[in-house]
């Protein structure tokens, strides 16, 4: 449970080396379940309605699936309602800005993670079909921004749906023969708290750079409501910062221990960049390269190999010109 304490974290390496070994366990053993009582095949035919964003009954599914979906549709005991409408509150009115910072800053953030970005290359499912796990990422994100999907259910079983995915992945990568455990357990507790922080804390840091008014309150907020999402996909409470510091502390010292160049995340961030591209009217073709070294800076941009573009100050104010998630989803829903 989060609490509010005096004391700071700050995530001593000892902790996050526990935690790099460490999975999913809950989410692990149902997928261990279904492997071991109808095999490989079936797994792979899980994952078929788990990347399903439409499907949410699972009725025709594993008991243990299921099971998991009714047992684990609840929000974490420290969920605060009043912290999760100003967070929805605050998206809805600034979700252009979001979806930019998501797409130019959060993605490339996590393709940093040098051991991190190995199992989203294993997997193949980002450079393989971009735009896709792109529309995927951008419904997940409008979803638990939305109020209504979590009094109907829809925002905990689409999240819940993704832990599992997530779980199968994990459980396919430790079976393909590929995988070596020096590099951490695939989709372990640092790389997710990491993925957390990016769609929250660095978020928070994104729209501060691009201008964007945040009240403490919206700041504390948003960085609640992504940590409620966190704990639904099965990210440890000790690993989800309580506040900006923490979250501050934490994000340095993930980037410190990951972050460094790698085949995979350049390869990652191309992919990302040339979905982005296409997406960009052509007079602003440039823009997202401009736009992901402007929040990365040029540390993290040169270590994931963009293109050396600047963002000029006249681009700045048409970066509302590439409504990234928002034109994903009006094309595919």
């Amino acid at each position: 449970m989060l609490k509010t304490v005096s004391l700071q974290r700050i995530f001593p390496d000892a902790l996050l080396d526990q935690y790099r070994q460490q999975g999913d366990p809950d989410a692990d053993a149902v997928i261990s379940s279904v492997a071991a009582q109808q095999g490989r095949e079936s797994v792979g035919l899980l994952m078929r309605w788990l990347s399903n964003t439409a499907d949410f009954d699972g009725l025709d599914q594993p008991p243990a699936v299921q099971g998991f979906m009714t047992t684990q549709a609840h929000l974490p005991d420290w969920a605060d309602r009043r912290k999760m409408d100003v967070a929805m509150r605050f998206f809805k009115k600034n979700e252009v800005a979001v979806g930019l910072t998501l797409g130019c800053y959060s993605l490339p953030y996590c393709y940093a993670g040098a051991d991190g970005a190995r199992v989203l290359w294993l997997s193949q499912r980002i450079h393989n079909d971009t735009r896709k796990r792109l529309e995927e990422t951008g419904e997940w994100v409008f979803g638990i921004m939305k109020p209504r999907d979590w009094e109907i259910g829809k925002a905990l079983r689409r999240t819940l749906k993704i832990r599992l995915l997530h779980a199968s992945i994990r459980w396919f990568t430790l079976h393909s023969g590929q995988w070596d455990l020096a590099w951490g357990y695939p989709i372990n507790q640092e790389d997710m708290a990491a993925t957390n922080l990016a769609f929250s804390y660095i978020v928070i840091r994104g729209l501060r750079k691009a201008g964007i008014p945040m009240t403490p309150e919206e700041e504390d907020a948003y960085l609640h409501q992504i940590n409620v999402a966190g704990s639904l996909l099965g990210v440890a409470d000790e690993l989800l910062p309580r506040n900006l510091r923490e979250a501050f502390h934490l994000e340095r010292t993930i980037a410190r221990r990951q972050f460094r160049n790698s085949e995979q995340g350049t390869g990652l961030t191309r992919s990302l960049l040339q979905a982005l591209e296409n997406l960009a009217p052509t007079a602003l073709r440039n823009l997202p390269a401009a736009q992901m070294r402007f929040f990365l800076g040029d540390e993290l941009a040169d270590l994931l190999n963009l293109p050396a573009v600047p963002l000029e100050k006249r681009l700045v104010g048409l970066a509302t010109s590439l409504p990234i998630f928002p034109k994903l989803l009006n094309s595919s829903l």
